[in-house]
């Protein structure tokens, strides 16, 4: 049997982080990891996809160059270059994670491990005792269980693809539907988007999804509003892949690609939760209170596996703070949930912080609500065929115009957003956006340029 102070089950962001922390404090700590180091973020998730989102920009780009005057020609694009490319940088970034962990001391066990109890963890017949244990196993793509689901793949096997579909039909329109569907019609495949609800995006600021909805089809993306699918069977009529039966008897045939992008539950089954007795939610979360804590005394879990927030900044900030209470005498340290902002790899990208519309006016009442909006075409857009609109909405609450909420989607939205996050977490005002001088000529200045 061997002792730690503090075991972590998984080695993604979240998990890395709170055992480095926690070393680093004294304690006696060891990550358990049977897959590779990094987790969905490194190997399936925002590296992989950001890059690939960097190509379709690329593609777009290319596209534009004739508006500055340039003669270009494309001759093709080779995802399979791409792809080699893409693994190789992966690799070598996992490599980064398993030279910290070194560095820092913390021990790495090979193996997937068999939580016993809530002191002990058994890995390959090797039983490991603690005095706390995180539970970091992330999270998995959810497929929805209707018959002939297996038609379908999902965002994992997107990564794996080695050419371009002739056609992709995306169903779901949470971040990673919205994504990848981005990401094949930037890079020319024909695309539809099968959607449950009216627009994509619908716990975002519905000024933010009805834009997209409007990009979407002014880029040629296809969408397929309030589909329930029931049944997804071989085939159809033009002999294509697929047929998704909707219940309302509609039937969607898929010519190529079936991507499901439904979702993700948390990473539990076959860990030995159950026996523990640790309480998960619908999905398979872990259930946590705002310490991380567990239904289970010194059990705890950060990350995708508790379903707040799937970030990876938020897993590593949540596991950081864990380890400084636990083990840095911190006892009030925890992660707020509050003001975190976020950013949709879209095309254009969409950026937001803080409060909608809806929940500000939910929270604070109607009267108190006073939101600012604009709607403006890019200046990179002002010689280019393209001209697609960015909008920017500031949410703010009276008497004092307390802004609460920042929802941006256009060109420059995922840089812009961090400073103004900072901003909003600190109480600025609508006076101290006004007071703030412009940076001419960028998106941003509409942010402290509102009427």
């Amino acid at each position: 049997m061997t002792e730690y102070d503090f075991l972590v089950v998984g080695g993604g962001s979240g998990g890395i982080a709170a055992a480095r922390r926690a070393r680093r404090y004294g304690a006696r700590t060891a990550v358990i990891e049977g897959g590779r180091l990094g987790g969905t973020c490194v190997h399936a998730g925002c590296v992989p996809k950001k890059l690939t989102w960097h190509a379709a920009s690329l593609a777009e780009e290319l596209a534009d160059a004739s508006g500055y005057g340039f003669d270009v020609a494309l001759r093709g694009f080779d995802l399979q270059k791409l792809r080699v490319a893409r693994d190789a940088y992966i690799e070598r970034l996992a490599g980064h994670y398993l030279r910290n962990l070194t560095q820092d001391g913390v021990e790495l066990v090979n193996g997937w491990g068999n939580i016993l109890d809530a002191r002990t963890v058994e890995v390959d017949g090797r039983r490991l005792e603690t005095k706390h244990l995180l539970i970091a196993t992330g999270s998995t793509p959810s497929v929805p269980d209707v018959p002939g689901c297996e038609l379908g793949v999902t965002s994992d096997a997107f990564f794996a693809l080695e050419r371009l579909p002739q056609h992709a039909t995306v169903v779901g329109g949470g971040y990673i539907g919205t994504e990848l569907a981005g990401i094949f019609r930037a890079l020319g495949v024909p695309t539809r988007v099968v959607l449950r609800h009216q627009n994509p995006l619908t716990h975002f600021d519905a000024t933010l999804s009805e834009a997209l909805a409007e990009l979407w089809r002014a880029s040629g993306i296809e969408l397929e509003p309030w589909c329930n699918v029931v049944s997804c069977e071989p085939g159809g009529a033009s002999g294509g892949r697929a047929t998704l039966v909707l219940k309302d008897g509609r039937r969607i045939e898929v010519p190529d690609l079936l991507l499901w992008a439904t979702g993700r539950v948390g990473r539990t089954r076959g860990i030995g939760l159950d026996v523990l007795g640790v309480a998960l939610d619908e999905l398979g979360h872990v259930v946590v209170d705002q310490w991380q804590c567990t239904n289970v005394p010194g059990v705890y879990a950060v990350g995708d596996v508790t379903g707040q927030f799937a970030l990876t900044p938020v897993a590593i900030a949540a596991g950081r703070r864990l380890a400084d209470r636990l083990f840095g005498g911190q006892p009030e340290a925890r992660l707020e949930y509050e003001n975190i902002p976020t950013v949709v790899f879209a095309h254009p990208p969409i950026g937001s912080v803080g409060l909608s519309e809806a929940q500000a006016r939910a929270t604070f009442g109607d009267e108190a609500i006073k939101v600012y909006t604009s709607r403006f075409t890019a200046l990179y857009h002002g010689v280019t065929e393209r001209k697609p609109r960015t909008t920017i909405k500031l949410v703010t609450v009276l008497p004092n115009e307390r802004v609460v909420g920042l929802h941006v989607i256009g060109m420059g939205a995922d840089e812009l957003l961090q400073g103004f996050a900072v901003a909003i977490r600190m109480g600025a005002t609508k006076a101290d956006f006004d007071r703030t001088v412009a940076i001419h000529p960028t998106a941003a200045e509409e942010v402290v340029t509102l009427k």
